[in-house]
């Protein structure tokens, strides 16, 4: 778990460092389709330095929106909320910080014999590549050599010794998702982590929460169908002389019945857009209070396909709620409810 959430979305502290050789050891093995190096280890305002190659934007599907990628050390490429809240833009230099920090910006030792230098900046995502700062892996490297190194030959020995935080692999096949990681985890000293596996397991302990927000809402629809139901048997008590004078004029039964089944049909869909409206309106709020914060990202408007039961599932509690007043509308005569009315 701690590996997911400091390697994948940059929220805790990472597990420690594997040798730079042991992962380029695994880039031959043959269920090993692709491989990110992630190093970490300094921040800038509270926002992570992340060492990498350029793959790994690219495995977000994210582009630079100004300027350009890295193409050598002490070059970054920075997220898009980083750029909004820190101010940086293409061709400023800024000195990174020992340490992930926090939103405040943290108190480590400041890193100013090397500087680097911003070239790009990412186009707004809304993944976790919005606050963070990328660079090459080998500016991670020089940055803490050349802070650490007593001389020259000291300077060999790091380079011989290097390290990385941690690497995302892409498998060759699903069947290697099962069995890659256990063979990392008993030919080596290295420790996997399928993200898939360890997200639902922190699923599964905050699933009491959410089965109480699906309950709730469960109690909020059953409230909102039993006032649909109030309101149309209230409008059919109501409108008894309207509905006389209809059948009088001739209206068929079924025709009542109709009027009644599309006025329910009208309210659902008329608070199925309110209700929509208002929920995406929240969640992008919930989104854009959280970037401020290095928490867990929350999309803004979004559509998935699982969202539309909710419209369908109004519609029928709706055509429910109105069965038993169309039904009274339909079963009862013109000249009964024309006589009700007069007396």
């Amino acid at each position: 778990m701690q590996l997911i959430l400091s390697g994948v979305l940059h929220l805790d502290v990472p597990t420690g460092n594997v040798p730079l050789a042991a992962i380029q050891a695994l880039q031959t093995h043959p269920q090993v389709a692709k491989i990110i190096p992630v190093s970490l280890g300094d921040s800038f305002r509270g926002f992570r330095i992340v060492g990498t190659t350029s793959a790994y934007p690219e495995h977000y599907g994210v582009n630079v929106q100004q300027g350009a990628m890295w193409t050598q050390p002490m070059q970054a490429v920075i997220g898009a909320q980083v750029a909004r809240q820190t101010g940086l833009k293409v061709g400023d230099r800024f000195a990174g910080t020992h340490g992930l920090g926090s939103a405040e910006g943290g108190s480590g030792h400041v890193h100013d014999k090397t500087h680097y230098t911003v070239v790009g900046i990412l186009a707004s995502s809304g993944s976790v590549l919005d606050r963070l700062l990328l660079t090459a892996t080998e500016s991670v490297w020089k940055v803490h050599e050349t802070d650490t190194a007593l001389d020259a030959e000291d300077q060999k020995i790091l380079e011989e010794e290097r390290e990385v935080t941690l690497a995302l692999i892409q498998y060759t096949t699903p069947l290697a998702a099962v069995t890659f990681p256990r063979f990392v985890n008993t030919t080596t000293d290295m420790q996997a982590a399928a993200p898939a596996l360890e997200i639902t397991r922190l699923l599964s302990m905050v699933g009491i929460g959410v089965d109480v927000l699906r309950a709730f809402a469960g109690v909020l629809l059953l409230t909102a169908g039993l006032s649909v139901f109030i309101a149309l048997w209230s409008a059919v008590r109501e409108r008894r002389a309207d509905l006389a004078l209809l059948r009088m004029l001739g209206a068929p039964p079924g025709k009542m019945a109709a009027l009644l089944l599309v006025e329910a049909l009208w309210l659902a869909l008329l608070a199925m857009v309110l209700g929509m409206l208002a929920g995406q309106a929240l969640m992008a709020g919930l989104g854009w209070a959280l970037q401020l914060e290095p928490s867990v990202l929350v999309g803004g408007v979004a559509w998935p396909v699982e969202l539309w039961v909710v419209p369908a599932l109004a519609l029928v509690v709706a055509l429910a709620s109105a069965l038993l007043p169309a039904w009274e509308a339909f079963r009862v005569s013109g000249f009964e409810l024309l006589q009700s009315t007069s007396n």
